[in-house]
């Protein structure tokens, strides 16, 4: 999985799966669209207006419970 900001876009996208390939977009809102890969699978998620829909003003931290995780 892969977490990135855009602060010029001030955009989420959060990647669960790499290189799948064409996907299809489902817009939840105008803000919040899922990427859907093959066979309707949940691929990446994308947050516009980040601050204001996830952040209160600034990007919370990101906490990972339970899961081992690797920093790049």
């Amino acid at each position: 999985m892969k977490i990135s900001y855009d602060p010029e876009a001030d955009a989420v996208y959060i990647e669960l799966i790499e290189d799948v390939g064409q996907v299809r977009n489902l817009r939840l809102s105008d803000d919040v669209t899922f990427d859907l890969g093959k066979g309707e699978k949940l691929v990446g998620i994308e947050i516009l207006n980040a601050k204001e829909n996830i952040g209160k003003g600034s990007i919370p931290p990101v906490i990972l419970e339970n899961l081992s995780y690797q920093v790049v």
